[in-house]
């Protein structure tokens, strides 16, 4: 029985607008209904696998938690890192914790269990041809192998890191021998990796014991392995969350595994692997992954086009139209409108850059923000005002606290709300309004069977989301 490892702690900026710092790609549904967590998931049910461990960042809990749970999956691990360390430690976590649960019947009772290691968002298309992959790796992973695997490389990318194969192995004759690991090369050496054959892409997904994976690391980069032996000593359970230890945590190096273990050990194969597989690592990545109309083009959304080709157009919240271009990324969100080249979507992680060093917020997070309890849209603001959407779901309730700044008016357009002011109990219903003045406390509840949604006006001299003292809290923030 396998244990999947997800890791879902990235950033992705390079698919800003839409990915954003506290919304980023893995939770996202980029390609059909399902975000790429979910997606990532699914692609297990075809595996004889146990229950998950998902690691992800603290501010992306709640996100990961309840995309778990829409998926009906309520037996899982979710293991929050305080800071991003990148994925050596993130998997050592993982491991440490999976050698610490103790064995059940359903699962084979290994006390050394097998890690399928996957990061929470990529694609992988042939899902028969993936299974086939990780079965055919098993035994080799059985036996203390450290087995990564290696995508078949459809065209000389320069996007990717190699991974160059020696000898195959006597005992299993789908895996190689690990000669080296190459970083993202020019377009020249590219090309001489695609006409050798002996390289592949490094698709950061791994298979091995949880055991080896720790032996090795202990071996090779003890910083890591001790720091997060530490963190894992003093864990705490709140809600649903695994809490390590921050202090311990911190003093792990940020480093990849294949800089920490795999470029060094004596254990590492390599399987390889041709299922359509890609990391949405770019929007041309994403417009590769897309179906496409006649005229090449990735459309979703409100979008009109004329004499356009080869572009990637997504309408979030209003119409958009093109006129003659060919080879645009054009993405519009309800803050913020990408056009770009696609020859320059690699850039994008500069420009988020940029946006964050002005002191601006696009890159944190999107319009519509989502809470544990559901979300908020800011419609409009000015000087001494703000209107928000709200919308708050069945059963959920807001914190209670306090604004020293500003006052609010709640006015109700679906369902119904039980609405608390200084101990104060009201029942709202469709049209009927509360003031909350300033230094209240108060709080929010929908006791309804249906999405509560009402429109907030903010008032008063400041208005930052930081003017907020909870006093209790069902979600621990």
């Amino acid at each position: 029985m396998i244990t999947p490892v997800i890791l879902a702690g990235g950033s992705g900026t390079r698919l800003w607008p839409l990915s954003r710092q506290l919304n980023p790609k893995q939770f996202l549904k980029l390609l059909g209904d399902k975000t790429m967590l979910q997606q990532t998931l699914e692609r297990l049910r075809w595996l004889p696998c146990g229950s998950p461990i998902v690691v992800c960042n603290e501010e992306h809990r709640f996100l990961a938690g309840e995309q778990m749970c829409e998926m009906g999956i309520m037996d899982f691990s979710l293991i929050l890192e305080p800071t991003q360390k990148n994925t050596a430690p993130a998997i050592a976590l993982a491991a440490i914790h999976a050698l610490t649960q103790p064995p059940r019947e359903s699962e084979g009772n290994d006390d050394n269990p097998t890690l399928l290691v996957l990061p929470a968002d990529h694609v992988i298309d042939d899902e028969e041809a993936f299974r086939k992959a990780v079965e055919g790796a098993l035994p080799a992973a059985g036996r203390g192998r450290l087995i990564t695997f290696g995508i078949v490389p459809q065209r000389p990318e320069t996007g990717y890191g190699y991974i160059e194969r020696g000898e195959k192995h006597l005992e299993d004759p789908d895996l190689y021998e690990v000669t080296s690991f190459r970083e993202k090369p020019d377009e020249k050496t590219a090309q001489a990796y695609m006409e050798c054959g002996n390289y592949y892409w490094n698709s950061g997904m791994f298979l091995f014991r949880a055991g080896t994976y720790l032996e090795e690391l202990q071996k090779h980069a003890p910083e890591v392995y001790e720091a997060c032996s530490n963190a894992m000593k003093k864990t705490t359970k709140d809600l649903d969350f695994i809490r390590v230890d921050a202090k311990a945590f911190d003093l792990s190096p940020s480093i990849s595994i294949d800089y920490a273990l795999m470029e060094k050990t004596d254990l590492a194969s390599v399987a390889p692997l041709e299922a359509g597989w890609s990391d949405l690592g770019s929007w041309s990545a994403l417009w590769e992954a897309c179906k496409k109309d006649e005229a090449n083009n990735s459309i979703l959304g409100d979008v009109k086009t004329i004499g356009t080709e080869d572009c990637l157009i997504r309408a979030e919240s209003r119409l958009v139209a093109t006129l003659g271009v060919k080879d645009l990324v054009v993405v519009e969100t309800k803050d913020a409108v990408l056009v770009a080249h696609r020859d320059h979507v690699q850039k994008i992680k500069n420009l988020v850059e940029e946006i964050r060093e002005n002191g601006r917020h696009e890159h944190l997070n999107q319009r519509e923000v989502f809470r544990p309890w559901g979300s908020y849209d800011s419609l409009e603001a000015g000087e001494r005002f703000q209107v928000k959407r709200i919308t708050v779901k069945p059963g959920a309730r807001t914190s209670l606290q306090i604004h020293h700044h500003r006052a609010e008016h709640w006015v109700v357009v679906k369902g119904s709300a039980k609405v608390t002011i200084d101990g104060e109990t009201v029942f709202l219903t469709e049209n009927e309004s509360a003031y909350i003045p300033a230094g209240k406390a108060h709080a929010l509840e929908n006791p309804g069977k249906i999405p509560l949604e009402l429109i907030e006006v903010q008032s008063g001299s400041y208005l930052g989301e930081d003017d907020i003292l909870r006093l209790e809290d069902r979600y621990g923030r």
